[in-house]
């Protein structure tokens, strides 16, 4: 084991290993590999670890997985390992993860069916392939069709593209696009659209050939080669099919899920169609022929629909409607001849039933007898030499020769019909070369195998030998080009098996002399096999169970063939009598059909087949032979026939191969089963390919790409300036086996494995330089981190202890104060509490005293006055107690002493009646009376003591009576007091009670009130808080409600900003398709103008013999119909004579056809144009309205002119009588109201009506001026028209005699005529003026009506309003006011001023002409009209002195030398360098304006015509010319700026000084001619776009993409057979260096010859869109530059761009908007690519890309090292989910033809007409200065 195996088989190699379901999966080593070893360690992917046992015997190691860098390639022979996993594996890679079906495989395209519509085949796509070479662009059908097309071109040499693969894998799809590609790029030599006739006959032989297998639902049953024919110029101009193997058999038997030819069920469908009536068809389930398959409908393909396709098809082919319905007819007897039912009569005949509804539809469509179709239906006839039988045929027999002829019918009408397509392809031009394509079935094996296998596999024997020699030849060729050593390289030649099949004695030669025999049987041919081949022959076997089957070892597998049916299939027979029944027949078509099959004239020379799946063809009869024996020629004879023959036209050629690939067979979209594919793999020769490759040298790398890639390798030392031999020694050094290199001339030839070991090799190397880079870098980090973290720990400390101290200082500071502050804060708060609260508790005191005496006061008052009411109450109620005491007492007195008495009574009765008691009673008596005595005496004594008292008493009493009377009184006061008092206490009293009652009351009120007031109190506190926090809540719902209507507010602004500015937008858009439309139509007109030319010039050249005869150029142009030629330009109408006289012979329709496109074109042209004008020039609709006035107000009568000058001056009247009436009102209301504001404004305004009525006194004026002088003239004339015969009237009157000649007359009465009518137009201007001023004057007049209502509106409300608020409104209603009043009539009198300017300029140029015209002839004369009439008065306008005006005088007959040395032979260098910018446009309009100004329309018309058809010439014949081109742009633009400057519209006037108002043109409208000069600026611009694309296409690639303008940065990898272009940079390369040099080239070009700035701008932009759109397109089709460091180099290049764009002051033209979807891509390839958020930041950030191009860029994206990953499959799908809602074209490609509609923005010129002074060097002497 060398060096190399022991390297390569180490731990976590990557190897492949054998298994039965994957076919082959991936293994990694888990230990190093050592010689002796018997086994691997291997684990799987899923980490299952296995051990893999090696061969004893051979010591076979499994195969190596390629490095992941080269996972994916484009081509399979850039893989380091050539072998079947590998190649497997990244078919599958590229198919399932990057959806991309194309693989170059060396010089085969593996396409693989997606079974998915993919949007890759689009117009844009095709353009994009054109013109690349095949390895510069990811692999596609495409790009082999443009190689083919390419080596065509290039090598002379015809060639073929051979198509082949499974039934269902897409051959004919393939096919079918390389066809579209040859006729979209290509186009058509002549107007019969044999491009689209070639496309045209797919649907046709889709109908009739192709059906819906189970392995594919278009399956194509017929194997065809198309020759498209290109002229010398590789043009399309015809085409030629042959097909080969129809399926005849399918037209009478379907397996199960299939269907019929397509044609049958497309006319069933179609049955209810009035026309397909007669034909007698129903559903396709009624007949036999098309519900063998019990699948009738293919899902999502409608038949009605595809019917309509096929008969469009035919009708474009040539065939004809009542062709299409015999054909129709001939299918539909077909499907009724298999409805046909035979019966048993016995066991050995048959017989059909008696009017057979479906024998008798079928006779009826072929126009034959019904008894002579039953009758050969079951017989047959049999020939001996001399009798002829007729035999019973068995039922059997009979169905058998029933549905033979169904399908030798079906064939003739097949080859009849590719005979018809063939003759409509067929043209009369020469062909020069041709490509052909051929579409044929690949290798096929079946369970059970017949003679149609055997037959394909014989041809695809044919094919695989053709294929190996060429690729042989292929290496062979590269060897010996690059000069080394030639090897012989060991291949498969299957020249045995096909020797096996088609020499003497061979298999098919057998079969023939079988067919022969009078008994020959399949038995007997099998049993000659046996014992030709079975011991001779390795290749042919029997098998071991069978003895009627033999076993052939094929190029890709053995396959058994079953000998049943061969001998039968091969002889092909059908019942003659049947033939000749069809022959006699009455239908047309079905003769012609047997009768062709006779002539043998068929284009494909098909002869039907019988039984089974058989499918044949027979090659060309060129030798009308029609023997028997000739036509009894055998299937296999004329297939080996066939076959010889296209194998010797694709030797003749150069082949390109397609090999289409099944990948399952489910029909799954995307969806990919290796042991399926494998098996296609290995038939189709894909692999033999791998391994003519890996034999050799597949690995190829020039010097310097091998160089760049392997740098890191190679030491300082090892560099050399020869880096061919600096490569060698590296090599020699790295690779020890010299065996597994070669050197060539241009490149290194490695074998294979050598790159993957060179990549192991340089991978190491980066990972130990990483490693090494990532430690010192870490550690540099990791210690400059260390030193920031240390330093800024070390700062922050710093600060934060400085912080800290200052803050401690603060605090401190802080602290003291505080205390400070606290302390006479808590003093002054104390205080300030204790007075509060000593000034509270005196108050409260004060309160308290003040309460408490004033209540001990009124206590003490209320004692008091109780203690007074308790005396008086209580002495009454003593006295009244006494009284009733003393009343008592008395009583009870009285009462005891009645008693008393009553008892001593009683007791004296007693003792009266006793003596004792008489002595007693006297003795007592005497004692008694004695003490009475004494008594009486003392009472005496007493009695006068008492007198004496008395007397005193009385005295006294008197005194105190009189006291006690007063006492009384006051006590009787007292006592009504104390009554009353009682009263009142009683009141009181009940006061006081009812006070209790209300106290108590109050009280409980009082607590109620105080408990509802708690619980009101913590009720509100509650509400309080909840309205707080509603409260709260409704703040901010407030907030809320202002934000969101501040959003909402601001959301409907951006919202109605977005919308407005979409409908502007949209509109903008509207507007440029407009002008887009506009413009391709221009361009589509100057293609037809130029194809037009070319044919006429192509009939003057083969006219050009006849003698006298001079060719010229014709002028014709599509302008026409606006403009007329010059009658003068002999020349040129000789031409167009002697063209037109040529054109005569050529094709009258085709000459029709151009000139109803040309009609159409205009039309739509015109159309285009009226809404341009529409859009683009409202403001002119006004100034169209008025000159249609003027145009009809020009035709009236002076007399009808009086009549309405009158009725105005009536009118004026009337208005100043308004006016004055106003006047005095608006006097009236200031005197009344001096002080209302607003005054002022009313004396501005009558200020503005009195000017304006003085200005219109003074137009009153000039108006009766002007009418006086008109209406002189207009006596003038009638007198001259009575008294003189002149036959041309004259405006002034002159002396005819003194005049020279009538030349004289004439002219004088023209320039009078014309002045009349210019006056007249002054005055009917004026008039308009006039009429305008008049309403202007009324509207002022109701303003200021409607004003005055306003302001005493306005003044009632004021009144009503506050003083200031008045004020305020009565201000701002006035500033308002004044501010529009002052607008208006600034406005007004802006306008005046401009009218009374034009009208008095104009006036000013009229009377000049007319005094210039009219001085030298009137002066000093008088004409009869004069002496009898007032005399004329002339205008009285001063003239001025004559210098010059600006304009150029030439003759009629130097117009052409003037077109000539001005447009045709000028030259733009010398013209840009030493002259003004837009000198000849300048020179142009100055001779225009002198036309103009003598009121020459034939001058002005041929000028213009001149003029544009000159331009035309020149841009044709130096069209390729940028300078040339950008030239007469320029000069064209400011020839129209000049036109619309100097045109008199005010629109174009507004920057012209008031010189250059004088020039303005006179006397022609040349807006319809501003029109045709602005659409040939728009193809001038369009022609300079297209060669500066032209231009700058080759550099775009090279520069933007391919070439490293950051050296190093991108890497390259491995390449296979199909180099693509360096990224180095060679010699003759284009940079992005040299796009910015022919930038800028293309810039100071522009600017040398004064293009607008506009104008420019627009150029710029386009060129860069087109940059960015071909780099964009290449990016999306090429893997190879979709990388991270190609976005690098993208995304620098776009920067260089813009540092252009921004040098040149550009940024703001839009160009760099252009390149954004490019930047995007750009950004895409270097964002990270792995989880959601990256993909919402993709879709968020690649809004310029569409949906497709995303996805299409992430599928492409490739690592060119092993350290960058892939993109995986979820991501892509998240994408794609993120992006399904977008709404957009589904494009992928952006369209790099498209160019944005120009405008030209008028550019008025500062320069000076009269300055422009005119070279000598351009030879323009003959022109005068006027």
């Amino acid at each position: 084991m060398n060096r190399e195996l022991e390297y390569m088989f180490v731990e976590r190699a990557r190897v492949w290993i054998p298994d039965a379901e994957e076919v082959w999966k991936s293994a990694e080593l888990t230990k190093d590999y050592k010689n002796d070893d018997a086994s691997l360690q291997l684990m799987l992917e899923d980490g299952t670890n296995i051990e893999h046992k090696l061969d004893p015997k051979t010591k076979n190691l499994p195969y190596l997985r390629n490095p992941d860098i080269l996972v994916g390639e484009n081509d399979l022979t850039a893989l380091s390992y050539l072998h079947e996993p590998a190649v497997l594996h990244n078919l599958k890679v590229r198919f399932m993860d990057s959806k991309l079906i194309y693989t170059y495989c060396g010089i085969v395209l593996v396409a693989i069916n997606p079974y998915e519509t993919l949007q890759i085949y689009g117009t844009d796509i095709i353009h994009a392939y054109s013109g690349q070479n095949m390895g510069d662009m990811d692999p596609h059908i495409f790009a082999v069709a443009e190689e083919a097309y390419k080596q065509m071109a290039r090598d002379e040499r015809n060639q073929s593209i051979i198509v082949s693969g499974e039934s269902g894998a897409g051959k004919t799809v393939s096919a079918k696009y390389a066809m579209r590609y040859f006729a979209t790029v290509s186009g058509s030599a002549s107007e019969a659209n044999v491009e689209e006739k070639v496309l045209a006959s797919n649907p046709i032989m889709e109908a009739i050939g192709n059906a819906k297998t189970t392995r594919n639902d278009n399956s194509s049953r017929f194997g065809k080669y198309i020759e498209i024919g290109f002229d010398n110029r590789y043009r399309i101009i015809g085409a030629n099919m042959r097909t080969y193997l129809l399926e005849k058999s399918r037209v009478v038997f379907q397996a199960d899920e299939e269907r019929n030819y397509h044609v049958f069920y497309q006319l069933c469908a179609s049955s209810h169609l009035p026309e397909f009536k007669n034909l007698r068809l129903s559903s396709a389930n009624n007949f036999l022929y098309t519900r063998q398959g019990r699948s009738p409908v293919i899902d999502g393909v409608d038949d009605t629909k595809e019917l309509c396709t096929t008969r469009n098809a035919f009708t474009l082919l040539g065939i004809n409607e009542s062709y299409q319905m015999g054909l129709f007819q001939v299918l539909a007897a077909i499907l009724h001849l298999g409805n046909v039912e035979i019966k048993d009569r016995d066991s050995d005949s048959s017989i059909i039933a008696p009017n057979n509804s479906h024998l008798t539809a079928f006779c009826e469509l072929v126009g034959v007898t019904y008894q002579d179709m039953s009758q050969w239906l079951c017989h047959r006839k049999l020939k001996t030499a001399n009798e002829t039988y007729i035999k019973t045929l068995p039922r059997l027999q009979a169905t058998n020769n029933r549905d033979a002829l169904s399908k030798h019918i079906y064939a003739k009408l097949f080859n009849w019909i590719v005979g018809h397509v063939n003759k409509a392809l067929i043209t009369n031009i020469k062909q020069h070369s041709f490509i052909g394509v051929l579409d044929i079935y690949g290798f096929e094996t079946f369970e059970i195998n017949s003679f149609e296998q055997f037959c394909i596999n014989y041809a695809n024997e044919k094919l695989q030998q053709q294929f190996n020699m060429h690729v042989f030849k292929l290496e062979q060729e590269e060897y010996m080009r690059e000069q080394i050593p030639w090897t012989l390289i060991d291949f498969y030649d299957n020249q045995p098996c096909i020797n096996l099949i088609e020499a003497k004695m061979g298999i098919l030669d057998l079969l023939d002399e079988e067919c022969k025999m009078p008994r020959g049987s399949d038995d007997t041919w099998a049993q000659k096999l046996y014992n030709t081949h079975l011991k001779t022959c390795s290749l042919f076997e029997k098998p071991r169970m069978s003895n009627r089957a033999f076993i052939i070892q094929h190029f890709a597998d053995k396959v058994e063939y079953q000998c049943d049916g061969f001998l039968e299939k091969n002889k092909d027979t059908v019942n003659e009598e049947q033939i000749n029944v069809l022959k006699a027949s009455k239908f047309d078509l079905l003769v012609e059909l047997f009768q062709d099959g006779e002539k043998a004239t068929s284009p494909t020379g098909q002869v039907a087949g019988t039984g089974g799946r058989t499918r044949l063809s027979i090659k060309p009869d060129k030798s009308r032979e029609t023997s028997s024996k000739e036509h009894k020629k055998t299937v296999g004879c004329q297939f080996r026939n066939s076959l010889q023959m296209l194998m010797g036209t694709l030797n003749a050629t150069t082949p390109h191969y397609v090999r289409c690939i099944k990948p399952n067979d489910f029909k799954l979209g995307f969806t990919f089963d290796p042991k399926r594919a494998v098996q296609q793999l290995r038939a189709c020769g894909v692999l033999e390919t791998i391994r003519i490759s890996a034999a050799g040298f597949p690995s190829r790398w020039t010097y310097q790409e091998f160089f760049s890639r392997y740098r890191v390798l190679m030491k300082q030392k090892d560099v050399l300036l020869d880096k061919k031999l600096t490569c060698r020694n590296v090599l020699e050094k790295l690779v020890e086996d010299q065996d597994k290199y070669q050197f060539g001339k241009t490149k290194i030839f490695f074998r294979a494995g050598q790159v993957a070991y060179l990549e192991k090799l340089r991978a190491d190397k980066l990972r130990v330089a990483c490693i090494r880079i990532q430690k010192t870098i870490r550690c540099w980090l990791a210690r400059k981190k260390y030193l920031r973290k240390r330093s800024a720990a070390i700062t922050i400390q710093r600060f934060t202890r400085g912080y800290q101290a200052r803050c401690l200082a603060k605090f401190m500071r802080r602290t003291q104060a505080a205390t400070t502050i606290q302390k006479y804060q808590r003093m002054c708060m104390e205080r300030k509490r204790y007075k509060q609260k000593q000034a509270a508790a005196l108050a409260m005191q004060t309160i308290l005293r003040g309460y408490i005496a004033r209540l001990k006061y009124q206590a003490l008052l209320r004692e008091h006055k109780m203690v007074i009411i308790q005396k008086i109450v209580r002495g009454w109620l003593a006295r009244c107690w006494y009284k009733r005491c003393l009343y008592s007492i008395v009583y009870l007195q009285c009462c005891f002493r009645r008693m008393k008495a009553r008892r001593e009574l009683k007791k004296l009765k007693i003792e009266a009646r006793s003596v004792e008691h008489f002595k007693k009673l006297n003795k007592g008596m005497e004692n008694k009376i004695m003490q009475l005595q004494r008594k009486i005496d003392a009472q005496s004594k007493d009695n006068l003591l008492v007198v004496e008292k008395l007397h005193s008493l009385e005295t006294s009493s008197t005194a105190e009576k009189e006291k006690m009377r007063n006492e009384l009184n006051r006590l009787r006061g007292v006592d009504e007091e104390a009554k009353t008092k009682t009263k009142q206490v009683s009141s009181l009293q009940e006061e006081l009670e009812r006070l209790r009652k209300e106290l108590s009351t109050t009280q409980q009120e009082k607590k109620t009130i105080e408990d509802w007031a708690q619980t009101y109190r913590s009720e509100m506190e509650k509400m309080v808080s909840e309205l707080k926090d509603q409260n709260g809540l409704l703040k901010k719902d407030k907030d809320d409600l202002n934000r969101s209507i501040q959003e909402q507010s601001q959301q409907m602004t951006e919202k109605m900003a977005r919308v407005i500015a979409e409908e502007t937008q949209q509109l903008e858009t509207d507007l440029n398709e407009e002008r887009s439309r506009y413009q391709n139509l221009l361009t589509e007109q100057r293609r037809l103008e130029e194809k037009y030319d070319d044919l006429k010039e192509r009939t003057l050249a083969s006219n050009i013999s006849k003698p006298g005869h001079r060719r010229t150029d014709s002028t014709h142009s599509s302008n026409e119909s606006e403009y007329t030629y010059n009658s003068e330009y002999a020349e040129l109408e000789e031409g167009s004579r002697a063209a037109e006289d040529v054109t005569r012979g050529i094709d009258t329709s085709l000459t029709l056809k151009l000139q109803k496109r040309l009609t159409e074109l205009e039309q739509e042209k015109q159309s285009l144009r009226n809404e341009l004008e529409n859009k683009e020039d409202q403001f002119q609709r006004a100034r169209a309205r008025d000159d249609v006035e003027f145009k009809k107000a020009r035709g009236a009568e002076l007399e009808y002119e009086s009549l309405k000058r009158q009725e105005l001056e009536s009118e004026n009247k009337k208005l100043k009588h308004n006016l004055a009436e106003m006047r005095q009102s608006l006097l009236g209301d200031a005197a009344t109201n001096s002080g209302a504001p607003g005054s002022p404004a009313y004396k501005v305004l009558l200020d503005q009506l009195n000017s304006s009525c003085e200005e219109l006194d003074v137009r009153k004026e000039e108006v009766l001026i002007l009418r006086s002088q008109l209406v002189s003239q207009k006596e003038a004339m009638h007198h001259k028209d009575e008294k003189e015969t002149m036959t041309e009237p004259s405006v002034y009157v002159v002396d005819v005699s003194k005049l020279k000649d009538a030349d004289e007359i004439k002219q004088a009465y023209v320039g009078l005529k014309d002045t009349n009518r210019l006056l007249e137009h002054q005055l009917q201007t004026q008039r308009r003026g006039h009429d305008n001023e008049v309403e202007a004057l009324r509207g002022e007049l109701q303003n200021v009506k409607e004003e005055n209502n306003r302001q005493q509106q306005l003044l009632a409300q004021n009144l009503q309003l506050p003083p200031e608020a008045r004020i305020e409104a009565s201000l701002q209603h006035e500033i308002t006011r004044l501010t529009n009043e002052n607008l208006d009539l600034m406005e007004q009198l802006e306008k005046q001023d401009r009218t009374i300017r034009k009208l008095k300029k104009q006036l000013k140029v009229y009377s000049k002409r007319i005094g210039e015209m009219g001085a030298g002839q009137t002066e000093g004369q008088t004409s009869p009209g004069q002496m009898v009439d007032e005399p004329i008065h002339p205008v009285n306008i001063p003239r001025r002195e004559k210098d010059f005006q600006g304009m150029l005088e030439y003759k009629k007959e130097d117009e052409l030398k003037l077109v000539k040395n001005l447009i045709l032979e000028l030259k733009p260098r010398g013209v840009a360098v030493n002259l003004i910018p837009g000198l000849p446009a300048y020179v142009l309009f100055m001779c225009l304006r002198h036309a103009d100004y003598v009121n020459d329309d034939q001058k002005v018309r041929t000028l213009l015509t001149s003029t544009i058809n000159s331009i035309k010439k020149i841009l044709k014949k130096r069209g390729d010319d940028f300078e040339t081109v950008s030239f007469w742009l320029s000069n064209t633009c400011r020839f129209l700026h000049c036109l619309k400057q100097y045109s008199g519209d005010e629109a174009f006037m507004k920057h012209n000084t008031s010189r250059q108002n004088e020039h303005t043109l006179s006397n022609f409208d040349l807006a319809e001619y501003r029109q045709v000069i602005s659409d040939l600026a728009i193809q001038i611009y369009q022609q300079l776009i297209k060669c500066m694309e032209n231009i700058l296409q080759p550099m775009i690639v090279s520069g933007m993409l391919e070439h490293e303008t950051i050296q190093g940065v991108s890497g390259v990898k491995p390449t296979g057979l199909r180099k693509r272009t360096s990224s180095i940079a060679d010699e003759g390369t284009y940079t992005l260096d040299s796009i910015l040099r022919q930038l800028s080239a293309f810039h100071s070009t522009m600017c040398q010859h004064g293009t607008d700035p506009e104008l420019i701008k627009q150029v710029v932009k386009q060129q860069f869109y087109i940059i960015g759109a071909v780099t964009l397109n290449n990016l999306l089709l090429r893997k190879d530059m979709c990388s991270w460091s190609k976005g690098m180099q993208i995304r620098y290049n776009v920067s260089q761009l813009e540092e252009w764009l921004r040098d040149k002051g550009l940024m703001m033209c839009g160009a760099k908007e252009t390149l954004e979807p490019l930047i995007q891509a750009a950004q895409l390839l270097q964002v990270k690519k792995k989880t959601d958020e990256d993909a919402e930041a993709i879709c968020s950030m690649c809004l310029a890309l569409t949906t497709a191009q995303i996805v299409k860029v992430l599928n492409l994206y490739t690592p060119v090292n092993e350290f960058e990953e892939r993109v995986s499959v979820s991501f892509i799908r998240t994408i794609q989910t993120r992006l399904r809602d977008r709404c957009e074209s589904p494009q992928l490609l952006m369209d790099t033809k498209m160019i944005y509609p120009v405008t030209f923005p008028f550019n008025p010129s500062s320069l000076a007409l009269e300055t422009i002074q005119i070279p000598g060097s351009l030879n323009l002497g003959f022109l005068t200065r006027v």
